[in-house]
């Protein structure tokens, strides 16, 4: 019987890896509908302004983590500074002394940041700025690629090159840099979680919006899948799996990166023609209210994507209802 037993899970393991190869590599069929226009002329606020609060809210009982920023412009370091200044700036999240894990998108080597498959190096550059600024003792930035090696995806992707000089450490993963731990989720009950990730005294996610060809799209809260080992496995349930995983790694802060976004063929993308240009950063620290806004730039509901959904079901954030600050440079 044990015998039996291991060779069942061997065929599982191989059948998890198989599926997950196919679903993350494929080119999805899903067509996201047109862009639907989020900023209007008439409620834009300069940087330094402050957000006019919704009737049922005022600025003196609405803490920082009730806040969300769109910005939007051609200088794209300068509205990633826009969108977290106007929720409080770097320094409140941020302290002195702090060790800082910034978490963007990099899942694929090949791709330069013009086909739109991994976080852009000028938001990724501009944010760990920031936190020096803010006083931080380290900034450590990782990911791991489904494709390709971590090398060369930090290469590919212009983000090595650009916080080249910055003092960022590039974390490279090695199986003692990974911890099970317990997940309160829905269906999770434990994981191998990176352990930086959890040590780290600030998590900055910093995803690319973009197309997905199974979650439909990838934001904040799928990016925290870069963080763990196993992930063919989180495909059998992916969208609750997703949500568990949030319970665990808390995003502090979430920068958005829709400088430009993959509207088809995600998340590796490959087509200059399923590209979109739409100038656009988003940060907050509610990563569901942060993803539930990004959606809205594909033409999608918060209540379209699975995760989102569960995210706000259970308890991770809030997709509505944020005071929001809408910023045009």
């Amino acid at each position: 019987m044990p015998e039996e037993c291991s060779r069942r899970e061997f065929l599982k393991y191989l059948l998890g890896w198989t599926a997950a190869l196919f679903l993350e590599g494929c080119m999805g069929k899903l067509q996201p509908a047109p862009l639907t226009p989020i900023l209007s002329p008439t409620s834009t606020v300069s940087p330094t302004s402050t957000p006019t609060p919704k009737p049922s809210q005022t600025s003196t009982t609405l803490p920082p983590s009730a806040e969300i920023a769109i910005a939007r412009g051609k200088d794209w370091e300068a509205i990633t500074r826009a969108a977290v200044e106007a929720i409080g700036g770097m320094k409140a999240f941020v302290k002195p002394g702090d060790t800082v894990l910034l978490k963007p998108n990099i899942c694929t080597a090949g791709r330069p940041p013009e086909y739109a498959a991994t976080s852009h190096p000028i938001v990724v550059a501009t944010v760990a700025k920031m936190c020096w600024e803010a006083g931080a003792k380290k900034v450590l930035l990782f990911d791991l690629p489904f494709s390709g090696t971590q090398e060369a995806a930090y290469k590919d992707s212009g983000i090595a090159d650009a916080v080249k000089g910055l003092d960022v450490e590039l974390l490279f993963a090695s199986p003692r840099q990974y911890e099970k731990v317990p997940v309160s989720g829905r269906d999770l009950k434990e994981w191998t979680f990176l352990r930086q990730a959890l040590e780290a005294d600030v998590f900055i996610n910093i995803p690319i919006a973009k197309h997905h060809s199974e979650a439909g799209l990838t934001l904040g809260m799928k990016n925290v899948m870069g963080v763990i080992q196993d992930r063919p496995f989180m495909h059998w349930n992916l969208h609750q799996r997703i949500a568990d995983l949030n319970t665990v790694v808390r995003s502090h802060l979430v920068v958005v990166d829709a400088t430009r976004i993959l509207v088809a063929h995600g998340p590796q993308g490959g087509k200059l023609e399923d590209v979109r240009i739409t100038d656009t950063v988003i940060a907050s620290a509610d990563v569901v209210a942060a993803d539930a806004l990004a959606a809205t730039l594909f033409g999608r509901s918060w209540r379209d994507i699975g995760y989102i959904r569960i995210g706000a079901e259970m308890g991770l954030g809030l997709p509505e209802g944020r005071r929001l600050a809408e910023v045009v440079l």
